[in-house]
């Protein structure tokens, strides 16, 4: 069987194993709405978060960022300035302490949601360094993860039939599914594993955490074909891609781009704003400005 749900590398978040069809899950709120008024689907408002226990250090120092339905938004930003905290907060990670501010999915306050709801709920989370898990193949945990949002016991080879389209487009063998879950996988394997489980499992939200470490031009570029597919099939998908990097997002082509430093956003654009940081690097943003 899968590992327990719970947030960590290990196991992927494998809260998205445990999401259901058809809006199976209620949540608090989610029944008032008004007419046309519709809720961004994801909102982060004046956020703030340090390292949980006594003496946690704070990282996020007020972050606001609204991604509606069929956006990619891209999140830049040097070593140390919040971008993979940011990612893991937004998924519940136990590790950091919410200590102001909110976080909204379509409309509803997180707060108070594990990351077993954030799960079911529709969001999703593929890791900078994936973690193998020993004895669970990826077919194995791809069938665990369909048969659970279908409500029925799909069969290995009902999940071969499902996912062949996809593997082929994100250029893997067909052994792969056989193999353990990230078990001896190389780099670009291991990335393109998170792209075909975001394929399969169908989140609403989806939140890559530096999803181009450690690739190579080749292996990013099937990646981010992988990442347009998925958006292709699923247009009201929205991407947060937490990037150092200009290429992936030359692949990628993110319609907003921010600019997190020492804990906050600090400038806004599109993707005139990564041709302005390729070419002045970050400390034009560090520097106050002169009196």
């Amino acid at each position: 069987m899968v590992p327990t749900l719970q947030l960590c590398a290990e196991t992927h978040l494998l809260v998205m194993v445990a999401r259901k069809v058809g809006g199976g899950f209620h949540y608090g709120g989610s029944g008032n709405t008004l007419g046309a008024v519709t809720a961004p689907l994801f909102e982060i408002e004046d956020l703030h978060v340090r390292t949980a226990g006594p003496d946690g250090a704070e990282i996020l120092r007020g972050v606001d960022l609204t991604i509606e339905a069929g956006e990619i938004h891209a999140l830049m930003g040097p070593n140390g300035s919040g971008k993979s905290t940011l990612a893991s907060v937004l998924l519940g990670s136990p590790d950091y302490e919410v200590t102001g501010g909110r976080i909204r999915f379509k409309g509803d306050d997180l707060a108070d949601w594990g990351p077993d709801d954030r799960g079911k709920a529709g969001m999703f989370l593929a890791f900078q360094y994936p973690q193998a898990i020993p004895g669970v193949s990826v077919i194995n945990f791809l069938r665990q993860a369909l048969s659970a949002r279908k409500g029925i016991d799909l069969s290995v080879l009902e999940l071969r039939l499902a996912i062949m389209e996809w593997m082929e487009r994100l250029d893997m063998d067909p052994s792969f599914g056989d193999r353990y879950l990230n078990e001896g996988f190389s780099g670009g394997e291991k990335k393109r594993n998170e792209i075909l489980q975001m394929a399969i499992l169908e989140p609403e939200m989806a939140i890559l955490d530096e999803t181009d470490s450690g690739l190579d031009i080749d292996a990013l570029r099937v990646v981010a074909k992988g990442v347009r597919e998925v958006q292709a099939d699923r247009p009201d998908l929205g991407l947060l891609v937490v990037t150092h990097y200009q290429r992936l997002l030359d692949e990628i082509r993110p319609s907003h781009v921010h600019l997190l430093i020492e804990g906050r956003i600090v400038e806004s654009g599109g993707m005139d704003l990564v041709t302005r940081l390729d070419a002045e690097g970050y400390e034009s943003w560090r520097t106050p400005a002169a009196p």
